[in-house]
């Protein structure tokens, strides 16, 4: 499993409304003065008329409820850009909406580059004050930290400075943002891990398993790479709670139990199907990696594996094995989630693909690749191969519409596809990085493992110079400038 963010989120963050009055609203004529009030402060310069605005505002809020009660509290302020706040979003080189950036007693620090979700907005900012490492001077500092933290603690044990302590506080201070760290001397402490020069990784007591220990001690050596893999192995566990803002912490082959996950409202009932998964998951370690998400926080993953609600009490399992194939398992059951695991891990059974049915006739010139056709329509067609990826809601994507149309009708000829892909109905092979709409690729037609990003202009006069040049073979109707051959009729 990967670990990139890691978030801790109190019990009260769910059980009250997000206050609007926990966020400053500042302007022209007191930003300064107010801003040096706050040892730190997180800052968002907003257009109210801005859409991503609008999504992080109650976020904003949510977690301003937190951070104001911090120890030390971290203000979060707003300024409107548009209205009593220009001089200010000028004054700080304020050019797209929203904009973060992070102060310190009145003086910009860092801009931000952390999630924006509340949850997420609260570890972040909690990891810029303080040190990286929390000394516990007494017993009694250890048991409340463990009962505050909602994540996995790791704890550095020293009697005396050495290597390990060392290369500790260096990893501390690397992963701050994402892990709660801390170290103590105090001797009663040691004694009762019974280490003088160690670490302890301590689970969350939501978390805590018969299936598991309930901490895990480093046993390496003062190697911070070392360290660091500890922590990242171990984090999850077993069975992790897998959110919204650390889902890319956990590797394939990866299999997820996805129902009314609620340590809040329902933690009994959350842990019962949850250990259930993880009474199969101890027989597969080191072969996969396990996880619970909340189906309503994932609906639109959920979405992918062709399925539009989770209905009852039971856990779906969806999984990814090591290509990133898709399965699903519907009808859970213990025994049957054992040999759900074995036949993805070993490859018997058909995986799920996202698929628009097969064209009955693609005749056309533009062809129409679906995932069920595209080994055919693009990988083993024996052509040159010039595919988009489109959205049918991309405005992009309606504008090259008729130029790709015309562009395929002008090549019909020629020993070259031209290809059109919906990529929201259908899912895209791994090789290809679609992250934007329109997304274009070239193939040639005798390395198809190796598509070229298209990069170029979107006229048809780009694409067919594109293609006159990197064709495997000459064009019949153009030279490799793109120039029409004596005798070519342009259409």
């Amino acid at each position: 499993m990967y670990l990139f963010q890691i978030f801790v989120m109190p019990l009260f963050f769910y059980t009250c409304f997000a206050r609007e009055e926990d966020v400053l609203e500042l302007s022209d004529s007191d930003f300064e003065s107010r801003i040096a009030e706050h040892q730190t402060a997180l800052v968002m310069f907003y257009a109210p008329w801005c859409g991503h605005c609008k999504r992080l505002k109650p976020e904003y809020a949510k977690a301003a409820e937190d951070l104001i009660r911090n120890d030390p509290p971290v203000a979060l302020v707003k300024v409107d850009c548009t209205e009593g706040g220009k001089e200010t979003c000028n004054k700080h080189s304020v050019s797209g909406y929203p904009t973060l950036k992070i102060f310190r007693n009145g003086e910009v620090s860092q801009e931000y580059n952390g999630p924006r979700e509340a949850a997420g907005i609260v570890k972040y900012m909690k990891a810029q004050v303080g040190p990286s490492s929390v000394e516990l001077k007494t017993a009694d500092c250890l048991k409340k930290l463990l009962a505050a933290e909602k994540e996995s603690v790791v704890v550095g044990f020293f009697e005396k400075e050495s290597l390990l302590k060392a290369s500790f506080l260096k990893i501390a201070n690397k992963l701050r943002e994402k892990v709660k760290f801390a170290h103590t001397s105090f001797k009663e402490l040691l004694d009762a891990q019974e280490i003088k020069d160690g670490l302890v990784l301590f689970r969350p007591t939501h978390l805590q398993n018969k299936f598991e220990e309930n901490s895990v001690k480093y046993t390496g050596d003062a190697d911070a790479a070392e360290i660091q893999k500890f922590i990242t192995k171990n984090f999850h566990g077993l069975v992790g709670h897998r959110k919204p803002d650390n889902r890319q912490e956990f590797e394939n082959p990866l299999f997820v139990a996805y129902y009314d996950v609620d340590y809040v409202k329902n933690p009994k009932g959350t842990n019962y199907w949850r250990n259930r998964i993880l009474k199969v998951a101890k027989e597969f370690v080191g072969k996969a990696n396990f996880a619970i998400s909340s189906n309503d926080e994932f609906q639109h993953e959920l979405n992918e594996f062709g399925l539009d609600y989770v209905k009852g009490d039971k856990p779906v399992i969806a999984a990814r094995d090591a290509k990133n194939q898709k399965f699903v398992l519907k009808d859970f059951s213990v025994e049957g989630f054992e040999i759900f695991i074995s036949d993805v891990l070993e490859g018997s059974i058909e995986p799920y693909l996202k698929s628009e049915p097969i064209p009955e006739s693609n005749d056309q010139p533009l062809k129409v690749a679906v995932a069920k056709n595209f080994e055919e329509v693009v990988v083993n067609n024996g052509k040159d191969t010039f595919i988009e990826f489109y959205a049918p809601w991309c405005g992009h994507c309606k504008k090259l519409a008729p130029v790709f149309e015309e562009l395929a009708e002008k090549l019909k000829d020629e020993d070259v596809f031209i290809v059109k892909m919906d990529a929201t109905a259908n899912d895209v092979p791994s090789t290809y990085e679609v992250r934007g709409f329109p997304t274009l690729f070239w193939l040639p037609k005798d390395f198809k493992d190796s598509p070229i990003k298209y990069e170029g202009g979107r006229e048809i006069d780009d694409f067919i110079k594109y293609i006159a040049k990197e064709a495997t073979n000459e064009l019949k109707g153009y030279d490799r400038s793109g120039s029409p051959k004596a005798g070519k009729t342009e259409l």
